[in-house]
């Protein structure tokens, strides 16, 4: 009931066409049940020897037109009856698939866009984790299974439910006997239909699981293939996507080999009670306890009852893969937006930012950040040192809320992070990552993707800050340059500072370059601090480095180890004593003398 629930919930606004496509089904169901009574009548009544019966609606509409011997001058009105009756058929079913498809297109493209808006709504902390293949899959197959159900299935309960109430009640008034055994059938391939429903929705499970995996390993391959081709890992990723392929064969297999029995053993069961229906009904008809145009409606009857009683397999078949595509999308959708743990402060942010007993941890008993208090002033530069594992990526996303603190507070400007609306915060505390994304488009889109009406003075002004500008105007199309899909066409150097320049030109008071000047050369890396510095607006900045020459023009530098802070000095006072600065201070110093030499 819980998935027939949202399921209906996807259907608000289109509940008035699915009416309307119901009303035409059963409107096209009624037109095709009507034919056998006609012909049954015409064999029996007007050719046949019988009386015609006035207290049906057939044979009303017969006597309307003459008496019985008039009628037999007319035989062609039967034939129109039955043309009409096809046609007015053929225009009702034209309008349930007209109705039912674009109710269900609707609906498709209102769930493709409910899940990727809710795709950016959630924490960094999921995407993450999350497996990117896994959620194409979801938002794509999974939504088309649901389109699929709801545009064909769902309608075609009504017409199989419709049609078998009716072809019973018909039947039954015909002759009770032969109506009886006739109808003999529906019970078992019901709860036959049933029970394989229930056995099949494991299967579509891992079914669709498994193209999940494989879509992953797709997705992970495509976008990792410089990394593949520059260690010549091809073989093992043919391996490891051969792995996934058969396992999606196996699981597919299976499936067939389900369908396979149901259908074969449906067949079977359908088709006998066909043949024992027709053998009983040929000999009542010889002993005359039936009419020749009695078997032909029971013959034409029970065929069109075939259809809906199978068609109540297809019906459970696709339903269960419906409800494994609506607990797949739900997955999703009932994971809590980031925006229900949002502030709603949107205070002006200055840039002075203070961490008072600062601890985290992504699993527990593991601590990445232990204790951790420092302040930075307004305007100030803080370097930060560690590592690698000591926690100084972890520390600088805790700033912008893509994680929040076990532990302790952050505070910037006094007013704790968790109090800000995190658009607001994002907004005004700039975190350039080590590895910036480039989305495939131009340059100008590019830098501009963070302030969409920025103007091309602003572009120019934000590269040149991040000194990318004059390498910009090198290319033939300058700013209108495409950079490919994940800037693929551009250096690391070069991906970095259209990072930066992306960064810069929302005017953040709060800039923190995560190790995302390793990419750049000593010079580039100066001449980028140096601009920034004297920008117009006092910039709080905090970078993450292991280049000396980068650190050593900070007001502070901060040196982390094993998620706790070991020292905090300027780079004079550092340098005199012992410890990891000062290592890495004489290593660098002394790879330099070689140089010169």
């Amino acid at each position: 009931m819980k998935r027939f629930k949202i399921m209906f919930e996807y259907m608000k606004g289109n509940v008035l066409k699915y009416i309307g496509a119901i009303v035409a089904i059963l409107l096209a169901v009624t037109a095709s049940l009507i034919v056998p009574l006609v012909v049954r009548t015409t064999i029996d009544s007007v050719i046949g020897t019988d009386p015609i019966d006035n207290a049906n609606m057939i044979g009303r509409f017969f006597l309307y037109f003459g008496s019985k011997e008039e009628l037999i001058q007319m035989l062609w009105l039967p034939g129109i009856l039955v043309v009409t009756l096809t046609i007015a058929r053929g225009v009702f079913l034209y309008f349930k698939g007209k109705w039912s498809a674009q109710a269900s297109e609707t609906i498709a493209k209102n769930l493709r866009d409910r899940l990727y808006g809710h795709l950016q709504e959630l924490s960094y902390e999921y995407h993450v984790s999350a497996e990117t293949g896994d959620l194409i899959q979801r938002c794509t197959s999974d939504v088309d299974m649901i389109r699929r159900f709801l545009g064909t299935q769902m309608v075609e309960i009504f017409r199989a439910i419709f049609m078998i109430i009716t072809i019973a009640f018909i039947v039954l008034n015909l002759d009770m006997n032969l109506g009886l055994i006739s109808l003999a059938v529906v019970p078992v391939i019901f709860f036959y239909s049933y029970f394989f429903f229930k056995r099949i929705q494991r299967t579509f499970k891992v079914v669709d699981e498994a193209e999940g995996a494989m879509s992953t390993t797709i997705q992970e391959n495509l976008t990792g293939v410089r990394v593949v081709r520059a260690f010549g890992r091809q073989a093992y990723e043919i391996d490891k996507f051969e792995e996934k392929n058969a396992h999606m064969r196996d699981s597919v297999l299976r499936l067939l080999e389900l369908f396979a029995q149901y259908w074969s053993s449906s067949d079977i069961i359908c088709l006998s009670q066909s043949a024992l229906v027709l053998c009983i009904g040929t000999v009542w008809t010889v002993q005359g306890k039936i009419t020749l145009g009695t078997l032909f409606a029971f013959t034409s009857y029970v065929g069109m009852l075939l259809w809906p009683v199978r068609q109540l397999g297809r019906i459970l078949t696709d339903m269960s893969k419906a409800f494994v595509a609506i607990d797949r999308t739900q997955e999703i959708l009932q994971v809590p937006s980031e925006m229900t743990t949002s502030g709603d402060n949107f205070s002006p942010i200055k840039g002075s930012i203070e961490f008072d007993h600062v601890s985290f941890e992504y699993e527990e008993g593991r601590k990445i950040l232990d204790d951790i208090s420092f302040k930075v002033n307004k305007g100030e530069t803080l370097a930060i040192l560690g590592p690698t594992g000591s926690g100084k990526s972890t520390l600088v996303h805790l700033m912008a809320r893509l994680y929040d603190v076990d532990k302790g507070s952050i505070k910037i400007d006094g007013i704790d992070v968790k109090d800000y609306n995190k658009k607001h915060l994002r907004e005004h505390v700039g975190l350039i990552l080590q590895e910036p994304f480039l989305f495939a488009k131009n340059i100008r889109d590019n830098i501009k993707i963070a302030k969409a009406d920025a103007d091309h003075h602003h572009v120019e002004n934000a590269a040149k800050t991040a000194v990318i500008h004059d390498k910009i105007v090198e290319f033939n199309e300058g700013y209108e340059t495409l950079v490919g899909e994940r800037g693929v066409s551009l250096s690391g150097g070069q991906k970095q500072r259209m990072a930066i320049a992306r960064r810069i030109i929302t005017d953040a008071p709060v800039v923190i370059f995560d190790d995302s000047l390793s990419a750049v050369d000593t010079e580039t890396d100066s001449a980028i601090r140096h601009r920034l510095k004297h920008t117009d607006k006092a910039l709080t900045t905090i970078i993450i480095s292991h280049r000396v020459s980068t650190l050593s023009e900070a007001d502070r530098i901060m040196i982390l180890e094993d998620g706790k802070i070991t020292d905090l000095d300027t780079h004079d006072a550092l340098i005199k004593k012992e410890g990891l600065y000062k290592r890495i201070w004489e290593i660098q110093n002394a790879y330099k003398e070689e140089d010169i030499i």
